[in-house]
């Protein structure tokens, strides 16, 4: 079931006094399916916040359709099922974190005694147990963040929308925020998200949305986009002279008492490891070296 559906969304904005127009979307199309982590990158101005704030209502749409569970995204049952935590969340400083949640909780009608126990549970879920009634203007960024995400589930979503999650995190920050990611994937929770930092969301994405200049350029599961990216393979050797070597494939380094054979051609792996044995040497590794995110990222960028 798809929990996300974005179909020929449109958007665009004038100024210099309504004469000329922007076009910021140009009809895009995104899915997502219940339970996937989606992970949306694009360089700056592509158009990512502006999808967002599509979504969450926050702008209108000159063109297209955008469903939550089968709901268009502007009504009251589609909100009740978006949980939204923005690239810079900002409350109240003089509140502490129990007393925003339980604002939040009133915001949805949630009954005081069912707000108790969820804001009790999100408060240890997101690792601020502890500090819930520390006042918020002593809060770092890291815990303004998973302060975000605690406010975020408040209505126990089914969808959560995230805005740039890792912005200003420290490594163990990131590590911890996506641990909590993959924890809501976990229950069930379909997560749509824009990030910068392509390492962290090639570790938790099941699917990549690239989009450049307002266009989806490319769009599917990121396990087949790697699978089907190899680069070249390495042959990995070892008990071999580098007289040797250099006979069978000059294009090697040596590190560690080790060499490493490069090979752009697949068909040239089998005569290299033939040789190599055959040379009394020892074959430790035949590894294919794929593409990371980040090269399928910049390759598209560079056709655009």
């Amino acid at each position: 079931m798809k929990t996300l559906e974005i179909t020929n969304l449109k958007k665009s904005f004038r100024s210099n006094f309504l004469i000329k127009k922007y076009h910021i979307l140009k009809g895009i199309d995104i899915s997502v399916e219940q339970g996937e982590i989606y992970g949306f990158l694009g360089p700056n101005g592509a158009g990512k916040t502006t999808t967002i704030k599509c979504i969450m209502g926050l702008l209108f749409p000159n063109e297209g359709e955008i469903l939550v569970n089968g709901q268009p995204s502007a009504s009251i049952a589609a909100r009740r099922q978006i949980g939204f935590l923005p690239e810079n969340p900002y409350f109240y400083d003089y509140l502490s974190a129990s007393e925003l949640l339980h604002f939040s909780a009133s915001l949805f009608a949630i009954p005081a005694t069912v707000a108790r126990e969820r804001i009790d549970l999100l408060i240890k879920q997101v690792g601020l147990e502890g500090h819930e009634h520390l006042k918020l203007r002593k809060f770092s960024k890291g815990m303004t963040q998973r302060l975000g995400m605690a406010q975020a589930l408040i209505q126990d979503p089914v969808c959560l929308i995230l805005d740039e999650p890792f912005s200003g995190l420290d490594p163990i920050g990131r590590k911890e925020f996506r641990d909590l990611i993959l924890n809501l994937k976990g229950q069930g929770k379909t997560i749509f998200f824009s990030s910068h930092i392509l390492q962290d969301m090639e570790m938790m994405v099941d699917k990549v949305g690239i989009i450049i200049n307002g266009r989806i350029s490319r769009q599917g599961q990121l396990s087949e986009m790697i699978a089907s990216s190899t680069q070249y393979h390495e042959i990995v050797c070892s008990r071999i002279s580098e007289k040797q070597l250099t006979k069978i494939n000059p294009n090697f380094v040596s590190h560690d008492n080790q060499f490493i054979i490069t090979l752009d051609n697949e068909a040239d792996i089998n005569l290299v490891v033939e040789s190599i044995i055959h040379n009394n040497g020892l074959v430790i590794a035949v590894n294919p070296v794929k593409k990371t995110l980040e090269d399928i990222f910049l390759k598209e960028l560079r056709e655009v």
